[in-house]
């Protein structure tokens, strides 16, 4: 029988995040949440393990559905990684991040199958930190002419027999796909997408207003990094950007890495769109938590200077910025409340991707926790399935 361990973490303040609690706490036992309050709703019964943090405030550990890798570790060449998963896995707890969704870009049709057998494989080990939670493929049936930093060599029209073949190879762990509405056979995609259980993303597109509404009423109801990988907002030219904004049906993916969008364009999209709608994103590369350097995302290779992940040809190619630092931005230039931010980085991709454990702070959920410390936000304890996968040390 397992043995039962209790915790009770208190801080300053929890973020729930629907509402702030003053003085709270939160009662673990084991890998569930049991109560969630003011410290005064709870009694200190003998055997339990009580964690005091003084000047910090508690949320639920952060889930990041769109990460190409951290730490060393590249979710698109998996063998060819300097650092295994367990890396990225270990780096991304350290900086209260509990869930993750390793991010795949296109290669060639074996390469990338070949890949995701793999990373299906190394997901299914025991994690020392944030928990594998899915796998999410960004291609390869994308317009070239919004690549992004991706080779245009592993871009491909829509086949319907290789996209069977890409959730098969993930094991049951392809959670999302980026396809362009513009394609040929996009509906067809988005339908056979919808019967495996993998969620259609609008991305790296320029597709028009037609293109989008057939697909959005097909099922698509996501937009991947909102404003990167697509034409600029038009006042005549409606397309991808413009209905992913105004259509409620419609749940939005931004880059928090304060780089990718300008503030004010982050603000133009909370007032859009209702707060529950959306997904804050490291987009992180092998490079996040490294040093300057040579890195790659796939077959392509990248350049890292203080903070900028580049193309040779000087594209931007995803972020070193990771969701400890990025949620801010969102209040900072965004202008969401505390509680907002938050929930853009915890309930809001949860919700999306159907994790209906976690993503909240409340009873039966899954024990997945983040303290910080107050003044400066320095991650200071994570919590992923209830055990204490990190602790800073003590300044």
């Amino acid at each position: 029988m397992k043995n039962r361990v209790r915790r009770l973490f208190h801080v300053d303040y929890l973020i729930t995040p629907e509402r702030r609690i003053e003085n709270g706490a939160v009662l673990c036992e084991n890998d569930r949440i049991l109560a969630v309050g003011g410290i005064s709703a709870f009694s200190m019964e003998s055997e339990l393990e009580v964690y005091e943090f003084m000047d910090a405030y508690l949320t639920p550990g952060f889930i990041d559905t769109h990460i190409h890798g951290a730490g060393g570790f590249d979710a698109s060449s998996v063998d060819l990684s300097p650092q295994p998963i367990e890396s990225m896995s270990r780096l991304l707890a350290e900086r209260g991040v509990t869930s993750f969704f390793p991010t795949v870009v296109a290669a060639p049709r074996e390469v990338m199958l070949t890949n995701l057998r793999r990373l299906a494989a190394v997901m299914e080990r025991e994690l020392p930190g944030a928990d594998a939670a899915g796998i999410n493929l960004e291609g390869p049936f994308i317009n070239p002419a919004k690549r992004g930093a991706q080779e245009e060599e592993s871009i491909v029209p829509v086949d319907l027999g290789f996209a069977r073949e890409l959730i098969e190879a993930g094991n049951g762990l392809v959670k999302v796909m980026t396809f362009a509405p513009e394609l040929e056979h996009a509906t067809e995609l988005v339908e056979l997408l919808l019967e495996y259980g993998v969620k259609p993303s609008m991305g790296h597109s320029i597709a028009n207003e037609e293109q989008t509404l057939r697909a959005i009423d097909a099922g698509a109801s996501h937009c991947t990094h909102l404003f990167n990988g697509m034409p600029p907002l038009h006042q005549r030219a409606m397309g991808l950007p413009g209905i992913a904004l105004t259509d409620d049906r419609v749940t939005v993916e931004l880059i928090i890495d304060g780089r990718h969008i300008n503030p004010r364009m982050v603000d133009l999209a909370r007032r859009c769109k209702t707060s529950s709608k959306l997904v804050g994103i490291s987009d992180c590369t092998m490079a996040a938590g490294m040093p300057n350097g040579e890195y790659r995302i796939g077959p392509s290779m990248i350049r890292v200077r203080d903070g900028y992940s580049q193309t040779e040809q000087g594209i931007l190619a995803g972020t070193t910025t990771m969701l400890d630092t990025g949620w801010h931005s969102l209040m900072n230039g965004g202008h969401l409340t505390e509680l907002q931010a938050a929930s853009a980085v915890t309930c809001n991709p949860a919700n999306a991707f159907h994790l209906d454990d976690r993503g909240t702070l409340m009873p039966t959920h899954r024990a997945d926790l983040a303290i910080y410390e107050r003044r400066t936000n320095r991650p200071l304890l994570t919590v992923c399935n209830g055990q204490i996968v990190y602790r800073a040390e003590e300044k």
